[in-house]
């Protein structure tokens, strides 16, 4: 991979039924761009990385352990390594974009 990318021509992965991810990375940074069908549903599942994931377009609802919140475009959420979570994009399509510490080598898709 270049330096330089443009987001709809990187190589895609479905993660989930109507869950499509994209992914840049450095050593120690990644960003993954996901793209979520009208009810997409991205199952309950903790991992050890740490994610901040940033609402860019549509409406998600997310679960972060026990609390739930409706999310709108330019809103954000933090998730510590370990935490449960869960996500539905309601109404609509969805464009989330994630960042992840560390690297997740299971989405290094190039």
């Amino acid at each position: 991979m270049t330096n330089f990318a443009v987001i709809s021509k990187l190589p895609s992965r479905e993660i989930a039924p109507g869950v499509i991810m994209r992914s840049v990375h450095l050593e120690k940074a990644m960003v993954t761009f996901v793209d979520l069908e009208e009810g997409a549903v991205v199952p309950e599942h903790a991992h050890p990385h740490e994610q901040i994931t940033v609402l860019i377009s549509g409406t998600l609802r997310f679960r972060l352990d026990d609390e739930e919140r409706v999310m709108a475009p330019g809103e954000a959420v933090t998730i510590p390594s370990g935490t449960k979570h869960a996500a539905v994009a309601e109404g609509g399509p969805c464009v989330v974009y994630d960042c992840w510490s560390p690297v997740r080598d299971d989405y290094v898709l190039d």
